[in-house]
C-alpha cells in the first residue's frame, strides 16, 4: 500500500482509507442499511491486514457506534491515523446542546466523548462536520480546536464540507489542515478551484463518497429500492435511476477485467495529485479488500477519462 502525506499535518497515510459511515448501522437511520457487528469488525481487521492506516468516522454515525467498533478493533494502536468529526449535537438528546453545535464548550465535550468511544489517547484528525460557510469565514470556531491541539488532545484539525466554496473559505482562513469533500466521477467540481488552492497551501484533501453512495460499485439497478432509514430511501426515484444508468455506462472502465468498476472509481480519485486519501465505505471484509486493491490497479488513461466525461457531461 502506497502512502501519501496528509497535507502539512506531518502524518503519512495509506492512499486508500476506510470510511466508517456504513458500519455505524441503521439503528438511528442516516445509514446504508443493516449491519452485523462481527462482520463490520472483520472488515476493519481486513483493512488493517492489507495496510490501511487511515480510518475516518464521525460521532453521529450510528450515534457513536462506528467509533465504538473502531475502538474495539484498533484502539490505541500505533501507526494508524484515526479521523473523526463532530458538530451534530442531536445524537446526545440534550436540549442544552441543540441539533447542531460548534461552540467551544460543545466541541470539547464532543471530543472527550469520541476519545472514550475510540479508546484513544489522542485523535489524529478532528473535523468539523458540515459547518456553515458563515462559521468558516468567521474563523473563531477554530480557536477551540487550536486549544485542543496545543493540549495534545488532537493532532490536527480540518473541516468536512459539502460545497467547494466552503473549502476555499477554510483555506483562506489559514488554520484548517485538512478538507474532506465529496469527489467522484459524478461530482468533479472540487478539482476546478479547490484542489489547486489546497495543494498550494499544503492542505490535505480527503475524497469522501468516492463511490457515489454505492452507485459507482455498479451493483444497483434503476429499479432498486432502499429500506427506511437508508439515506437513499427518500431520494427521488428518477435520481437513483439516473445514477444507476450512468454507472452502467461506465462499465468500460473495468478495462477487460483489469479493475472492477468500484476500483476504477477509486482510481479516478487517486489519479489526482491533490488527493491525500480516498475513503470508500465497507461493510464486509470482501468490500474492504476490493477497495484497498484499487491502489494496485492501472490508472485511468486519458482516453478513458475523456470517454467518461463525454458520457457523463457531454463534453
Amino acid at each position: 500500500m502506497q502512502t501519501r502525506a496528509l497535507g502539512r499535518t506531518g502524518l503519512a497515510v495509506s492512499e486508500v482509507g476506510f470510511g466508517g459511515w456504513a458500519i455505524g448501522g441503521d439503528a438511528h437511520g442516516n445509514s446504508y442499511g443493516p449491519t452485523d457487528d462481527a462482520v463490520s469488525k472483520a472488515a476493519v481487521a481486513r483493512a488493517l491486514e492489507l495496510g490501511c492506516t487511515f480510518f475516518d468516522t464521525a460521532d453521529v454515525y450510528g450515534h457513536g457506534h462506528s467509533e465504538e467498533l473502531l475502538g474495539e478493533v484498533i484502539g490505541n494502536r500505533d501507526g494508524v491515523v484515526i479521523a473523526t468529526k463532530g458538530g451534530g449535537a442531536y445524537m446526545y438528546g440534550d436540549r442544552r446542546w441543540g441539533q447542531v453545535n460548534f461552540s467551544p464548550e460543545y466541541i470539547r465535550f464532543a471530543v472527550e466523548q469520541s476519545l472514550k468511544r475510540l479508546r484513544r489517547d489522542c485523535i489524529d484528525l478532528y473535523q468539523l462536520h458540515n459547518p456553515s460557510l458563515e462559521l468558516i469565514v468567521d474563523g473563531r470556531v477554530f480557536d477551540a480546536l487550536e486549544e485542543l491541539k496545543q493540549e495534545g488532545v488532537i493532532r490536527a484539525y480540518g473541516v468536512s464540507i459539502h460545497r467547494p466554496e466552503e473549502g476555499i473559505a477554510a483555506i483562506r482562513e489559514g488554520r484548517p489542515q485538512a478538507i474532506q469533500v465529496v469527489y467522484n466521477l459524478f461530482s468533479q467540481g472540487p478539482d476546478e478551484r479547490l484542489f489547486p488552492m489546497a495543494k498550494q497551501a499544503g492542505v490535505a484533501i480527503i475524497a469522501r463518497e468516492p463511490l457515489a453512495n454505492g452507485f459507482l460499485t455498479g451493483v444497483h439497478t434503476a429499479s432498486d429500492s432502499f429500506p427506511d432509514g437508508d439515506i437513499r430511501h427518500e431520494w427521488p426515484a428518477q435520481a437513483k435511476a439516473a445514477r444507476a444508468r450512468a454507472a452502467s455506462a461506465l462499465r468500460f472502465l473495468e478495462a477487460g477485467g483489469q479493475r472492477t468498476l468500484a476500483q476504477a472509481a477509486l482510481r479516478f480519485c487517486l489519479d489526482s495529485d491533490a488527493v491525500a486519501v480516498v475513503i470508500p465505505g465497507a461493510k464486509t471484509a470482501a468490500q474492504a479488500e476490493e477497495n484497498l486493491r484499487a491502489a494496485d490497479v492501472p490508472p485511468l488513461t486519458e482516453a478513458e477519462r475523456a470517454q467518461a466525461d463525454k458520457l457523463l457531461f457531454g463534453r
